[in-house]
């Protein structure tokens, strides 16, 4: 392992040791001492490898290839939700480790696939750890697009330049910035929550999934706990902090006005949200239910998949899309993304528009600058369409060979690729993750982190192993 790729992954550790030493102080506080080797433990082997990786020997940002990249960021992804998986193997009777470790990837990845059917089974400390899971799982994603960000395209790259430095002098700088800004926006998310008279420990543990687009419930069913208006609205408020990008966020909250110009995509969502809610309320006209359908549909953009259950299921199919379409380039939401659609709609009907009129001029202008779209840029969204296409027939293919229901398996591999919680809204119903076949786990475990770091990360690393000439 390079030092570069120790670092990346030491400081992670450092992270994790922290979450386990407060996990340590929780369990010890309300006398839940089931767990507490296993955080100890946890605690004192990340944080001393975490603090040797980091304190090595230096490191050169500028040397680091994208393979190199891409094979630490694969690296995190399996590694880390094998630590995270000790506190369930170690403290819950007759759960095979192949079950504690979905579990873990289920929610470093975000996706929020359980195999605990009654949350009451397992003690508060193990419920605190799964919400942590994610919301280190959601920081690490957002590091990871920003590592991997030369994939994607130069426009995104120069719109997040506008806050985060890549030069190699800044980077540590950078970074405590990023963590900083995820951890405040985390604390606003809390407050908000108890505004509506949330316990104290249901508020924090949606804090960490919401900020996260997890999706992991420290209840069984929340319903009863957003039962009011006011208390669905503050919800559905919270869930879009997930949905937009991060520093949007930010600067929305202190009215911020720098590099408002690199903005424009988060507007492009608003109209977006707008045009979304207001159709479903003119066509379909939910005049009682409405406020549930609107957590759903943010709750659908966000790739958070948290729903009530009185939701409309006739609504499902439009649930879907809006989960495959997603949110914010920098947000923790997944989803093909609404710059690359709106960006692909834009190019094909100009080039549409251009037959029918050869004489004028159509600009292919990126939605969140004023740079026109670079056509390698617009190969690259067609490519990332063209190949979530084969991912989800793929992925469909071996649920149905697992003895999958077709429509449950093409369902559940969707919402596999785009990370988001099989709420009932989907008309996925009670399904058993916990009894799923070996083979069907694997085939989830894989592409639940390819739904985090994209399938053409993959491809360009096969590339570079297995097709060299």
């Amino acid at each position: 392992m390079s030092r570069f790729s120790l670092i990346y992954i030491g400081c992670f550790l450092i992270l994790l040791s922290i979450f386990s030493f407060f996990n340590i102080i929780y369990s010890y506080y309300f006398n839940i001492f089931l767990n507490i080797d296993v955080y100890t433990y946890i605690f004192f082997i990340t944080l001393i490898f975490g603090l040797f990786a980091c304190f090595f020997k230096k490191i050169e940002f500028k040397k680091i290839l994208i393979y190199e990249k891409i094979i630490t960021v694969l690296f995190g992804y399996l590694f880390f939700p094998l630590i995270i998986s000790l506190p369930f193997y170690f403290s819950i009777n007759n759960i095979s480790f192949l079950n504690c470790y979905f579990e873990a990837i289920s929610g470093f990845t975000s996706t929020g696939f359980s195999i605990f059917d009654n949350i009451k089974q397992i003690d508060t400390s193990l419920i605190l750890w799964r919400s942590t899971s994610q919301w280190i799982g959601g920081l690490y994603f957002l590091f990871s697009l920003l590592l991997l960000i030369d994939i994607f395209d130069e426009n995104l790259k120069k719109s997040v330049t506008n806050y985060f430095a890549f030069n190699s002098s800044e980077i540590s700088k950078q970074s405590l910035k990023i963590i900083i800004l995820y951890s405040f926006l985390t604390l606003v998310i809390f407050l908000l929550l108890k505004l509506i008279n949330l316990r104290t420990f249901d508020a924090y543990n949606f804090s960490l999934t919401i900020i996260s687009s997890g999706g992991f419930l420290s209840v069984n069913n929340f319903d009863n706990l957003f039962s009011t208006n006011i208390s669905k609205i503050i919800l559905s408020i919270t869930i879009l902090f997930s949905y937009f990008s991060l520093f949007f966020t930010f600067n929305l909250i202190f009215f911020k006005k720098r590099n408002i110009n690199y903005l424009s995509e988060d507007f492009y969502l608003i109209i977006y949200l707008l045009i979304i809610v207001s159709f479903i309320f003119i066509f379909f006209n939910y005049d009682n239910n409405f406020l549930n359908i609107l957590v759903s549909i943010f709750s659908s953009v966000s790739n958070l998949g948290i729903s009530f259950e009185d939701t409309p299921k006739n609504l499902s199919f439009i649930f879907l899309l809006l989960v495959i379409i997603g949110g914010s380039f920098f947000s923790t939401s997944s989803g093909l993304r609404v710059i690359k659609v709106l960006s692909l709609i834009k190019f094909s009907l100009n080039n549409l528009l251009s037959h029918t009129s050869p004489n004028q001029v159509y600009l292919n202008k990126v939605s969140l600058s004023n740079s026109n779209t670079n056509k390698t840029d617009i190969n690259k969204y067609f490519l990332t369409i063209i190949i979530f296409i084969i991912s989800l027939f793929s992925v469909t293919l071996f649920l149905t060979i697992s003895e999958i229901e077709l429509e449950n398996a093409f369902k559940i591999g969707l919402l596999t690729i785009m990370n988001t919680v099989n709420s009932s809204m989907y008309g996925v119903n009670d399904f058993d993750f916990y009894n799923l076949g070996i083979f069907a786990k694997y085939i989830l475990i894989i592409f639940m982190i390819i739904g985090r770091i994209e399938m053409l990360t993959i491809f360009i690393l096969l590339k570079k192993f297995l097709f060299k000439y």
